[in-house]
């Protein structure tokens, strides 16, 4: 029969839980064996004290234990770190290093998180648990190496061999023996002796008295469910303590502002309200066509500035001439309005109705249509800028026709004479048929 008590002095661990001594108990029975140990619990119950009650109370106790958190590690990385790698092998490897598994040989590794491991790492640590040997990132040579795993994680492992996020041959050959460590919410008994025993350590480090709580702030913090467990009670008890200066009695009121709400489980993005909400809950193509139409407003906008000009300059011929341009502006100073304004969902977020996608599409297509005749039925382009235009090609076909000549031919100086590239002047020299 073993004994705990010894080992929750040893190891600072507080509480009489029946769950947390059996796993306690667990823990201290394995740890003479060199076979993999999965623990499993909520975020902030203290599993990694769990991975050092197995390699101190085992033969490796000697050794080297190093706790690893592979959801803290890029991915990029990650085996690097644990395997090792050679020079060369990825940029900026200026040299051969040595991962955690070849500098723990002999002892314990803890590795946090497991579940957030890379599939192509899992295949790697699967590799080192069946045959215990790895290859460095950049070597075809297999290393040897001794060394006991012990995870841990805080989701459902289960779950993630279901969706495919982890292998389940690791999973079985990780969970040889599984310790359970249960959150405080299940601990009822201990949350008051843990209590205690943070505002005494609390109290020694700001050299001040412990806090101390009345029977109402007692009943409270009972029924509490501490989604963060142990350390979140740890963090309350310090901000407590530092925070309420020379008050250490502690009532209900007073622990209440202290005690989140709503004791959310996961971290949440604050969310907007009402009318706020409504205007900037965009999609990705609600933004497009914001953009499309703030554009189509600053156009008309500039063509009504043109409108303007125009008309105190007198240049009436020219105005008829484009007076198709100007038919969505309103003349004579009137002030400007948007007949498309009521168009887009996003410009009347209390009205979802007000209009829909394909509403706005048809009318931008329709827009499109109507310019597209516009420009077909619009007269015939004038001759002068027509002559204008050929003049330059000839022009630019004679400059280099005589850059050629003057190189004999190497393309590459009469590009330099032409102050252009050589792709450039080989794409003129087809253009103009030259090459013949």
């Amino acid at each position: 029969m073993i004994d705990v008590q010894p080992i929750k002095l040893r190891f600072g661990i507080i509480g009489h839980s029946p769950l947390l001594n059996h796993a306690i108990k667990v823990a201290a029975q394995v740890a003479n064996t060199d076979m993999s140990v999965l623990i499993t619990g909520e975020s902030g119950t203290g599993k990694e004290s769990f991975s050092k009650i197995i390699h101190q109370l085992s033969t490796r106790k000697h050794s080297t234990f190093i706790a690893i958190n592979c959801g803290a590690i890029p991915e990029g990385t990650i085996n690097s770190e644990l395997f090792g790698h050679e020079k060369g092998s990825f940029t900026g490897a200026a040299g051969t290093r040595k991962g955690y598994f070849e500098e723990a040989d002999g002892g314990t590794i803890f590795l946090d998180e497991i579940g957030e491991m890379p599939l192509d790492t899992q295949a790697m640590l699967l590799r080192v648990l069946e045959n215990g040997e790895f290859i460095k990132v950049g070597s075809s040579k297999p290393q040897k190496t001794d060394v006991r795993v012990v995870a841990a994680t805080n989701v459902r492992l289960v779950q993630a061999v279901e969706e495919g996020k982890f292998r389940e041959d690791l999973y079985y050959r990780l969970n040889t023996v599984p310790i359970f460590v249960p959150p405080l919410r299940d601990r009822e008994d201990d949350v008051e002796l843990l209590f205690r025993k943070f505002a005494g350590d609390f109290s020694e480090r700001y050299r001040s008295k412990p806090i101390i709580l009345d029977e109402d702030a007692k009943q409270i913090l009972l029924s509490y469910p501490f989604p963060g467990n142990v350390r979140q009670l740890k963090n309350l008890v310090e901000q407590m303590s530092v925070l309420e200066g020379d008050n250490r009695n502690i009532d209900a009121e007073i622990l209440k502002n202290y005690l989140p709400k709503n004791a959310p489980r996961a971290n949440t993005l604050p969310a907007l309200s009402g009318s706020e909400q409504a205007k900037d809950n965009f999609s990705e193509r609600d933004l497009l066509y914001k953009i499309l139409f703030d554009m189509r407003r600053d156009v008309t906008e500039l063509k009504q500035l043109v409108l303007n000009i125009l008309e105190g300059q007198g240049s009436a011929g020219m105005l008829q001439k484009y007076e198709h341009l100007f038919d969505d502006v309103a003349k004579n100073g009137e002030p400007y309005a948007d007949k498309n304004s009521n168009l887009p969902l996003y410009l009347n977020p209390s009205n979802p109705n007000s209009a829909n996608y394909n509403h706005v599409e048809d009318e931008q297509d329709d827009a499109a249509i109507e310019y597209a005749k516009e420009v077909e039925d619009d007269n015939e382009p004038e001759k002068e800028p027509e002559e204008e235009t050929l003049s330059l090609e000839k022009k630019e076909k004679e400059m280099i026709i005589k850059a050629l000549d003057k190189n004999n031919n190497r393309r590459k100086y009469a590009a330099q004479d032409l102050g252009i590239s050589e792709r450039t002047l080989y794409r003129k020299i087809k253009q103009y048929e030259l090459d013949k």
